[in-house]
């Protein structure tokens, strides 16, 4: 298998070393000796790391002929377009059957490219609005780690592109080679859950008040409760019908899935935080029952509150 990594100025050393450690340890383990990585760039010579520091045999870009794998493991920032000739040598590897991998921002490139076109992707959670925007027929998926159209694939932010080049090993490979790539390189040789439950929590209220804004902080005191679209509107002394409306407008979403949004993210905190049990998690983020809870957990974060918890609980819980 030939591999051709693209290498440019101001590249992190994280996102070029992931691939070649995880795609090198094949031939270090004696597991895969006729895999070769190469990094590759738009002339020959060397490229400069965003550390300061100068990795030199870079080739030019014949090695995406060349190559089996063409892999993007980043873009430069800001994220400006490809040239037309990048564009014309991924759409040629790609014609010619090369598998594409944009990794975290190398999402874009491949974006870009049009090889991605109308099909799911994902990239680094705090970009997709710009992904979504950049490619506005392709659908972006915050709750998985990678996706594997089979011929493109792209995957979520930086420590992601270790799961994604752990699951091309495994997909040519097998199990038991990227287990074995995965305990040397001491990480797990497949992750639970996508990036969504690492992203940020967004601002709990509008910044300005209105009367969808006052209806928001009063719901948030009262997550526990039931909080009902009717309920909701009354408090706004709205109809319900109109209430809906200016509350998406406002938003972007709907008054229902507002709700549930806060009941999450307070569940979030409170398994971050404190040592109480699933069912009284669920209790005081008005889940009604613990089963409900994990259900709607799980289907928004594709991890179970047990697991998020080991993550992330700080260490006084």
């Amino acid at each position: 298998m030939r591999i051709g990594i693209y290498a440019f100025d101001g590249i992190t050393m994280f996102h070029l070393a992931a691939p070649l450690m995880v795609f090198g340890e094949l031939g270090r383990l004696g597991l895969a000796t006729d895999w070769e990585t190469r990094l590759w760039s738009d002339s020959a010579g060397a490229v400069r790391t965003a550390e300061g520091l100068s990795v030199g045999g870079v080739a030019d870009s014949s090695t995406v002929g060349w190559a089996d794998i063409v892999v993007i493991p980043s873009w430069p920032v800001p994220l400006t377009p490809p040239t037309d000739s990048f564009r014309n040598e991924v759409v040629q590897a790609h014609e010619r059957g090369a598998v594409i991998a944009g990794l975290c921002l190398g999402a874009f490139a491949v974006a870009d490219s049009g090889v991605l076109e109308g099909r799911s992707a994902v990239t680094h959670w705090s970009m997709m609005p710009a992904l979504a925007e950049r490619s506005p027929r392709s659908q972006i998926d915050a709750s998985v780690l990678y996706i594997d159209h089979g011929d493109v694939m792209t995957s979520a932010g930086t420590a992601s592109s270790i799961d994604a080049c752990l699951h091309l090993v495994r997909r040519y490979l097998g199990s038991a080679v990227a287990t074995r790539v995965a305990r040397s390189l001491v990480v797990a040789p497949h992750r639970d859950g996508g990036q969504a439950q690492y992203i940020e929590r967004p601002l709990s209220r509008l910044a300005e008040e209105t009367a969808i804004s006052v209806v928001q902080e009063w719901a948030l005191g009262r997550l526990q409760e039931t909080l009902s679209v009717d309920r909701l509107a009354a408090q706004a002394r709205m109809s319900r019908r109109s209430f809906a409306r200016q509350f998406q407008r406002a938003t972007g979403t709907t008054p229902a899935r507002w709700v549930l949004d806060q009941r999450l993210n307070e569940a979030r905190v409170l398994l971050e935080t404190t040592d109480w049990g699933v069912d009284e998690i669920a209790s005081a983020c008005g889940f009604g029952s613990g089963v409900t809870f994990r259900q709607n957990f799980v289907a928004a974060y594709a991890t179970t509150p047990t697991t998020y918890r080991r993550q992330f609980a700080s260490t006084a819980v």
